[in-house]
C-alpha cells in the first residue's frame, strides 16, 4: 500500500519536501496580522523574508552552518520572540555597542538625534481617518537609515521613553513603525542575533481587512526599503 501511495503521489509528497526545505532554509513569506510597523506594512501584507541574508542554516533548525552579514540599523528582519516564540517582524534600531535612548518617541543613537522630515502622502493617504486624526508621520533619518513612523503626541510615558541603554554583543534592539502600537524590545529584551530569522524586504501581496479581504493591488512586490 505504502508503495502504490509513493508511486501514485511521489510528484506531490517531493514538491511538498522541497517546498518546505526552501522556505525553512531559503526564503519564506510572512503574513502581517498586526499594525505595529505602520505605515511601512499594513495588517494583511504578506511580506517576502529572505533567509540567507545574514546566515546559512540545517532546513528545520537553528543551527548555523555559515553566517556571511550581520543585521544593519534600519533592516526588517523577522525573529522568534524570547516571550513566547511568535514570530514578529520589527526594525533594527540598535545593534551591538550601540548607545540607544527613546525619549518621548525622539530616538537618539550613540549622542546622535534622530531627525524628523514630513512623511509622503503615499504613505499616509493609506492609513485610517482615525490614525490621521490621532498621529502624526515622519521619515525618522539618523546617519545610517531612513526609514517611515508613525507617533501619537502625548506627554512622556514608559512607553515613548527608555534609556539610554547600551545594546549587549550579539544582540539587537527592535522597534516597531508604530511607534506607540508595537510590542518590541521594551517589553520582550533585546533581541540574540540566533533569534533572527531572516530579512524582510518586498510586500508579496495585500488584502485589505478591512474590506472584504479585497487585494490592495497597488502593494504588490512593494519594496520594503524603498523611502531611503
Amino acid at each position: 500500500m505504502i508503495k502504490n501511495i509513493w508511486t501514485e503521489w511521489r510528484g506531490l509528497i517531493i514538491f511538498l519536501v522541497i517546498m518546505i526545505l526552501f522556505r525553512s532554509a531559503v526564503a519564506d513569506w510572512n503574513q502581517v496580522p498586526t499594525g505595529s510597523m505602520k505605515p511601512t506594512i499594513l495588517e494583511g501584507d504578506r511580506v517576502i523574508v529572505n533567509k540567507l541574508a545574514y546566515d546559512l542554516r540545517i532546513p528545520l533548525t537553528s543551527v548555523r552552518v555559515a553566517d556571511w552579514s550581520q543585521p544593519k540599523r534600519g533592516e526588517i528582519v523577522t525573529f522568534y520572540s524570547p516571550e513566547d516564540e511568535t514570530l514578529l517582524i520589527k526594525r533594527v534600531v540598535g545593534v551591538p555597542g550601540d548607545t540607544v535612548e527613546l525619549a518621548n518617541n525622539a530616538l537618539r543613537i550613540n549622542d546622535t538625534i534622530a531627525q524628523y522630515a514630513r512623511l509622503d502622502d503615499t504613505f499616509v493617504e493609506q492609513m485610517t481617518a482615525y490614525e490621521r486624526h490621532r498621529h502624526r508621520f515622519f521619515f525618522e533619518v539618523t546617519p545610517s537609515s531612513r526609514f517611515p513612523v508613525m507617533l501619537r503626541p502625548t506627554t512622556p510615558n514608559a512607553y515613548n521613553s527608555f534609556g539610554p541603554v547600551v545594546v549587549p554583543a550579539e544582540h539587537y534592539l527592535m522597534l516597531g513603525d508604530n511607534r506607540d502600537n508595537s510590542r518590541d524590545s521594551r517589553f520582550i529584551g533585546m533581541i540574540h542575533a540566533s533569534r533572527i530569522t531572516g530579512r524582510a524586504h518586498t510586500v508579496a501581496f495585500s488584502v485589505n481587512y478591512e474590506n472584504y479581504y479585497l487585494p490592495r493591488s497597488q502593494r504588490f512586490l512593494q519594496a520594503l526599503d524603498d523611502s531611503k
